[in-house]
């Protein structure tokens, strides 16, 4: 049998996840209750100062990449509170996302959870849910109800396109894995790649 997870992250369509058997991996805080998650991946400097102002929690098992590992360097005392929440530190950065600060900026947090999925957990099968920028126009994100970003038009223009050059790598590096893309309709904003399905949902 397939080893199964399943992505959520924060766009419209994230409302399409149901529970479902196999692993459950959020980005940052899920946007909806989602029972039994496995990890909450979470990539930025504001998601930690978040955290360590105590502004909201986050109760699940974390996965932290790059800053929050220079962020618990620095903060030893929120770094000692939570060390035990920490599953891992994980600091890939693909060369198809770019070099150094810019290139960790450009690995956004659906980015890394999708990768550290297929890279680390070594699921063969990953269905991912809320992942609009792929599918559309569109890079907004349920987590700015809570950390307000940038959505202008000329950044989305910018970040879509980045985006997206960064999800074709990450298909195009796991060749061997199956990715099923839920969403609205399917019209995917690239070629699809043979490894990506996708499946429309027409009811929430």
């Amino acid at each position: 049998m397939a080893k199964v997870a399943h992505i959520i992250g924060n766009g419209d369509s994230c409302v399409w996840y149901k529970p479902a058997k196999g692993l459950k991996v959020v980005c940052n805080l899920p946007p909806m209750e989602v029972p039994n998650v496995y990890v909450s991946c979470m990539v930025d400097f504001k998601m930690m100062k978040a955290l360590t102002n105590g502004d909201f929690p986050n109760p699940y098992t974390w996965v932290l990449g790059y800053r929050p590992k220079v962020w618990m360097e620095k903060n030893p005392s929120f770094y000692m509170q939570n060390s035990s929440k920490i599953k891992e530190f994980y600091t890939a950065l693909p060369a198809y996302a770019g070099k150094g600060g810019q290139g960790y900026t450009n690995f956004n947090c659906g980015h890394f959870a999708t990768h550290w999925t297929a890279n680390k957990v070594g699921a063969e099968e990953i269905h991912m849910y809320g992942f609009d920028s792929i599918m559309d126009f569109d890079i907004r994100s349920r987590t700015d109800f809570l950390l307000p970003s940038d959505r202008g038009s000329m950044n989305t223009q910018r970040l879509s396109h980045t985006w997206r050059t960064i999800f074709k790598g990450i298909f195009e590096e796991f060749k061997d894995t199956q990715f099923v893309i839920h969403h609205k309709h399917d019209n995917i904003k690239f070629p699809k790649p043979d490894n990506v399905d996708i499946v429309v949902h027409k009811n929430a």
